[in-house]
């Protein structure tokens, strides 16, 4: 049974697919071979690595001896793992993966699909005790959140790289559903957020509620890296107008 679907370069058709069994394994490169998987670009090795299949994960093993490979999670607003040089049999737990090889001069990718993973149930734990705090409290209702979710919506909408929104863009963002929003109104829901997130102030701060720059971007981050903005959450861009911020 196939376990992992590898989708070459400017691939359009099912048909130009390749499809590897749990156990098996897949070379890539510049050299041709009838059961590799070719990338004919002078900047990429003769044998630039290889992929093996394990169930519902899969191996990256990069065979060049000076360049680091990057693989992405498309889904995953900026999430990625490296693989360095030499490394071998790396393992990618995405879904969905993007693999980028730089070579002289070009960022060349390539996807792989892996199988739906599997989950626990949400059974509760009928153990004595207290019960456990959660780490982080956001009423996905308020005010905060939607700003939060407008500083996380271009790296949820597929640009992995893009920088936080300027105060302004989120102001003209926020207005549909915010009519009164103002430049103030936004710079207190991030410092809300900076203090309700327990983040710990930066050298920025030194102007209270003006120089953000480094708040948004730590937000952001915060909020992509555990998932506390999902792109389902976006819809709170496009709904009626929330409630008050804190």
């Amino acid at each position: 049974m196939y376990s992992v679907i590898v989708v070459p370069p400017a691939c359009a058709h099912p048909d130009g697919q390749i499809t590897i069994a749990s156990g098996e394994d897949l070379t890539f490169g510049r050299r041709e071979t009838p059961d590799g998987l070719t990338i004919a670009h002078e900047g990429v090795p003769r044998i630039a690595g290889t992929i093996t299949a394990q169930h519902d994960f899969w191996l990256l093993t990069n065979r060049s001896t000076d360049q680091t490979y990057v693989v992405e999670n498309p889904e995953g607003a900026g999430e990625h793992i490296k693989v360095a040089p030499g490394r071998i049999n790396a393992p990618v737990a995405f879904e969905f993966s993007r693999v980028v090889l730089p070579a002289a001069g070009d960022l060349l990718t390539f996807d792989v699909w892996a199988p739906r993973q599997n989950f626990t149930g949400a059974e509760p734990h009928d153990l004595p005790g207290s019960a456990t705090t959660p780490a982080f409290t956001l009423d996905r209702t308020k005010r905060y959140f939607a700003v939060l979710a407008a500083l996380c919506e271009p790296r949820l909408r597929g640009e992995p790289h893009a920088p936080t929104p300027a105060v302004d863009h989120l102001v003209q963002r926020l207005r549909p559903t915010w009519p009164t929003v103002k430049r103030s109104a936004v710079y207190w829901n991030i410092d809300y957020l900076a203090l309700k997130l327990r983040l710990r102030p930066g050298p920025d701060t030194a102007e209270p509620g003006r120089r953000a720059n480094g708040k948004k971007e730590t937000l952001a981050s915060l909020a992509l890296r555990f998932d506390l903005v999902r792109e389902d959450d976006l819809i709170v861009l496009a709904s009626p107008a929330h409630e008050g911020c804190g």
